[in-house]
């Protein structure tokens, strides 16, 4: 059974960091790309980052030069490094797999390019 598991969220203060996980079961995540989203209360979910099969890494404005994604095959897991985190960064994080034909490259970061969802894990940037 194909299944994603996100964790590390967390209670953290304006400016501090976070690592999110994405831990694979099922399969093995060499040969796939992962998006990670994230969902804020009563807002659609929207996508932050995506890396390859290939390790390039894709990021929306709002979170470049504060967010690193990577991978570890061995560990079967992607990371969503998250610094520098702002209140409008608070939402639950979820990260899925790529549902088109080519699912070693990122598609365009939208929900509807994506499935297999984690449960989530939720960040909250509060003082």
């Amino acid at each position: 059974q194909v299944q994603l598991v996100e964790s590390g969220g967390g209670l953290v203060e304006p400016g501090g960091s976070l690592r999110l996980s994405c831990t694979a079961s099922g399969f093995t995540l060499d040969n796939w790309s992962i998006g990670w989203f994230r969902q804020a209360p009563g807002k659609e979910r929207e996508g932050v980052s995506c890396i390859t099969a290939y390790n390039e890494g894709y990021y929306v404005d709002s979170v470049k030069g504060r967010f690193t994604i990577s991978r570890d095959n061995a560990k079967n897991t992607v990371y969503l490094q998250a610094n520098s985190l702002k209140p409008e960064d608070t939402a639950v994080y979820y990260c899925g797999t790529p549902v088109g034909r080519f699912p070693y490259l990122c598609p365009h970061l939208e929900s509807s390019e994506y499935g297999s969802w984690g449960q989530g894990t939720q960040v909250t940037v509060s003082s």
